[in-house]
């Protein structure tokens, strides 16, 4: 029995130790494998902090290389990654085997993904997810975003600035107007101007006194501080300002009226000041105000801010030209086509003191003005009288004639002809004067033809019996508004008109519309025109210069314009009996010579334009017809 008892204490004994030593054993082994697991931990906590630090400070490693998101993604299901950062356009990632990539994520497209939803309790994380606010990834369009935010951020502090300056810089350029010297003095002088000898003999005193000021003040004498030249457009002013400053070796400035307009309030004072400042600096100096009617009339009707500051700058100008400030060595030249549009106080003695009136050219001075533009053209020797074209340009202005001479070029050109001839310059004077050829005969039936032919004749029969002028030749050819046109120039140049004179003229009106109702009992609208300017001139003669039937001398003229209405009925009465009275006498006229009218109206229909000469040889023919039927007559009853 004992044995066995022995026997059973031994196994049990041996299977105790055997359990004890294999437990000493496991939490042998469980110890060693807990410390290397917390040796790895902490390595592996060390270096991945390092790449922390790394991506936080230096990103660069990280930009290499790019991958696609699902890589990354894979990278994670296969527990490959060591760290992620997360920056505002990248996804920074390391793996565990030391690659490192990112992943492009604009607006963070993929950053709250990368949490993988919310863990489990007692789980851990299976890599670092690091934020980096401050790393500086740059990729792809990245690169360009962020240039473009630094340009806008830039534009953004720059575009303040540059609005302010310039504002600054605009509205000193409007204070200053561009009024500016002309690079060096005109060259033009007085003898380069043709004609105009009045107006130069008024800018003389101007100039002495510019060239050598100490004689006029020596002598007590107050030099001129403005010059007023009124003219229709294309007379000469502004050439006459040019050699006025050439003549004396002046600065020159040219501005228009419109030149002290502003958008804002108080420039146009300023720009007056300164125009002031700037040819003092520089005197001698002439100011040329080009259409100074552009400056109007100071009201004060309370019309608004507008005319407030309109006012404002008549003001100024006026006490610049005579203020406290002196002008010595300045002197202002204004040119106007309507002198009556400027305020009064201008045009008192020590602001423009004289008005000079530029006047058309004369005969001589036209055909010397056609010669001096007709030099630069090839023209045709010895086949152009400019005399002639002077006497067929009566109150032409230079510049028209200038205009004449060049069309006279583009006419030559367009017949193909390699020099310009006088057929060349008559026709350009016809196109300047009632337009060119229209082409609207095209449209014209044959009954309006003959109208027409009959309706020109009639202008140029009464023309050329009233010798109111040289009829140059009457056509149906339309030219400018006119389906037709009886050219009439006059011998010489007129200022003043008789009274027979204008009537003549009224008949010469009334001569196309007289003719239709010889012709054909009724007449047209074609006459609208010349009923028009009969009627201006019959009131003129009635109203103004005093040729009533009545003897009535009261010129509406002198009457305010408020009051001049309530008597014009008067006047128009007379006028319509004075247009009576030369109807009547004009168709007496016609019915005198119908033979005459038939055949110069059958002469247009056969050529469409009949000289002068045409018609005065009909004129007398029929005279001579006349006066032969009279002789017989008088032979008849003798016999």
């Amino acid at each position: 029995m004992k044995p066995a008892r022995n026997s059973l204490w031994s196994r049990i004994g041996r299977y105790v130790m055997f359990g004890v030593t294999a437990a000493a054993l496991a939490a042998t082994v469980s110890f060693l494998h807990w410390r290397h697991e917390q040796h790895l931990s902490h390595d592996q906590s060390t270096a991945l902090g390092a790449v922390a630090t790394q991506m936080r400070h230096d990103a660069s490693a990280w930009t290499h290389q790019e991958k696609d998101a699902s890589e990354m993604l894979r990278d994670l299901h296969d527990r490959d990654v060591a760290a992620i950062g997360i920056s505002r356009d990248a996804i920074l990632v390391s793996t565990l085997k030391g690659d490192k990539y990112f992943v492009a994520d604009h607006n963070g497209a993929f950053s709250n993904a990368l949490l993988l939803g919310d863990l489990k309790t007692d789980s851990s994380t299976p890599y670092q997810l690091v934020w980096l606010p401050d790393a500086n990834v740059h990729t792809g369009l990245a690169r360009w975003n962020d240039t473009f935010d630094h340009l806008r951020d830039a534009f953004s502090l720059l575009l303040p600035v540059l609005m302010l300056g310039g504002i600054l810089w605009f509205m000193r350029r409007e204070m200053t107007g561009g009024a500016q010297l002309l690079g060096k003095s005109p060259t033009m002088r007085f003898d380069d101007v043709i004609g105009a000898g009045e107006a130069k003999a008024a800018l003389a005193d101007v100039c002495a006194w510019l060239t050598e000021p100490a004689k006029f003040t020596g002598m007590g004498v107050r030099a001129p501080c403005g010059i007023l030249m009124t003219g229709g457009p294309g007379v000469g002013k502004t050439r006459l300002a040019q050699a006025l400053a050439g003549e004396c070796g002046a600065n020159f400035i040219a501005i228009t009226g419109s030149y002290f307009s502003a958008k804002y309030y108080g420039v146009g004072i300023q720009k007056v000041k300164h125009l002031f400042e700037l040819a003092r600096k520089n005197a001698p100096t002439v100011i040329f105000i080009d259409e100074a009617d552009g400056l109007g009339k100071r009201t004060d009707t309370g019309g608004g801010p507008v005319e407030a500051e309109s006012n404002r700058i008549i003001n100024q100008l006026l006490a610049e030209m005579d203020g406290f400030a002196s002008n010595e060595g300045v002197v202002i030249v204004a040119a106007t086509n309507h002198p009556d549009n400027l305020d009064e106080a201008m045009r008192r003695p020590g602001r423009f003191d004289r008005t000079v009136q530029v006047r058309l050219p004369d005969l001589e001075d036209r055909a010397e003005i056609l010669r001096f533009y007709a030099a630069t053209l090839k023209t045709k020797a010895g086949d152009i009288d400019f005399n002639q074209l002077a006497r067929l340009t009566t109150g032409l202005s230079p510049a028209t004639l200038s205009m004449i001479v060049n069309q006279a070029g583009l006419v030559a050109r367009k017949a193909g002809e390699h020099e310009v001839a006088a057929a060349h310059f008559l026709e350009a004077i016809k196109i300047a004067r009632i337009g060119d050829i229209n082409g609207a005969e095209r449209a014209l039936s044959d009954d309006e033809r003959t109208r027409i032919a009959i309706h020109e004749a009639g202008h140029g029969l009464v023309a050329a019996l009233l010798n109111t002028g040289v009829l140059e030749e009457v056509t149906i050819l339309p030219r400018g508004g006119a389906l037709g046109v009886a050219l009439i120039t006059k011998m010489q140049d007129k200022y003043l008109y008789r009274e027979t004179e204008m009537r003549n003229e009224i008949q010469v009106l009334l001569g196309g519309r007289n003719a239709e109702l010889l012709m054909f009992n009724e007449a047209s609208s074609g006459a609208a025109q010349d009923l028009q300017e009969a009627s201006r001139i019959s009131l003129d003669m009635v109203s103004k210069h005093g040729f009533n039937a009545d003897g009535n001398l009261f010129s509406l003229a002198a009457l305010p314009q408020q009051y001049a209405g309530l008597q014009l009925k008067n006047s128009i009465e007379h006028a319509n009996t004075l247009l009576h009275d030369l109807n009547d006498a004009c168709f007496a006229l016609l019915r005198a010579n119908e033979p005459v009218l038939r055949a110069i109206a059958e002469a247009l229909l056969e050529s469409e334009t009949v000289p002068g000469e045409t018609v005065y040889r009909l004129i007398r023919e029929h005279e001579t017809a006349v006066a032969n039927a009279e002789a017989d007559v008088a032979t008849a009853v003798a016999a």
